[in-house]
């Protein structure tokens, strides 16, 4: 088992245990013929703020740009590894494209910093620093048709998993907030030209924990499924630190190499 599976399995037991003494189904549903409550106010976890991306693992492949053809623990297939050993950092620049691999798959490995905010009551946005990108996670009902108009980030659609324990205002909250993101415009998991496709699906699970020194954190567990460039699914884990406020927040544009 993978280290990102490790950490998934243990969270999700975590939250499994807690869940056993979950809030009746009608305290999310409401009572009396309530309406029930958006997205936003059935939150079991408050993932808004700043966050700073925490490498711990794959400080080479996250940290500076690897070689041409280094694309050392992605499962790519044949196909995806002829793609990757043709990266031309210059050609992407030179055709408007330097934000490859600052696409929804491949975000977040990018060192740097993110900031959660609610657009509305139905939408969480997700902005990064690195190339400037912004992610809307849409709850609720299914996603717009597809159209040839795609784009780095997609189209994502979000639901929670798990609620408030105990029943009470003042119980712990646990959850987890599941994310799928299709309609991607063809990028790079990595910057060194390693490929995703028009094809991908991403699947994303966000698990808000304590950190050490009394910090909280984010997990975000990322699976990319790609019948094109890779031979099985691809999974990571990749950790985020909660800061105090945006001081340290300065957004970047995309770059090629």
């Amino acid at each position: 088992m993978s280290n990102g599976l490790r950490a998934r399995a243990a969270l999700a037991l975590a939250t499994l245990v807690a869940l056993a003494a979950a809030a009746p189904l009608g305290a999310q549903r409401g009572r009396g013929g309530e309406q029930a409550a958006t997205p936003r106010q059935a939150a079991p976890v408050d993932l808004t703020g700043y966050w700073v991306s925490v490498v711990s693992e794959d400080w080479r492949y996250r940290m500076v740009t690897p070689p041409k053809g280094d694309t050392g623990g992605v499962p790519l297939n044949a196909e995806g590894r002829r793609v990757a050993g043709e990266w031309d950092p210059a050609r992407d620049a030179a055709a408007g494209e330097a934000c490859r691999a600052y696409g929804a798959p491949g975000l977040v490995r990018l060192p740097g910093r993110i900031h959660i905010t609610w657009q509305d009551d139905r939408t969480l946005k997700i902005e990064a620093d690195a190339g400037t990108q912004t992610r809307l996670l849409l709850f609720g009902g299914d996603p717009p048709p597809a159209t040839a108009d795609r784009t780095w980030q997609g189209v994502s659609t979000a639901a929670w998993e798990g609620g408030r324990g105990g029943g009470s205002p003042g119980a712990p909250r646990w959850g987890t907030l599941r994310v799928v993101t299709t309609q991607l415009r063809p990028g790079y998991l990595r910057k060194n030209g390693v490929p995703y496709s028009e094809n991908t699906v991403l699947t994303e699970y966000f698990d808000l924990h304590p950190g050490p020194r009394e910090a909280t954190w984010i997990t975000i567990t990322t699976i990319v499924n790609d019948p094109k460039y890779l031979a099985q699914e691809f999974i990571t884990s990749t950790d985020f630190r909660k800061e105090p406020n945006g001081s340290k927040w300065s957004p970047t544009p995309c770059r090629a190499d």
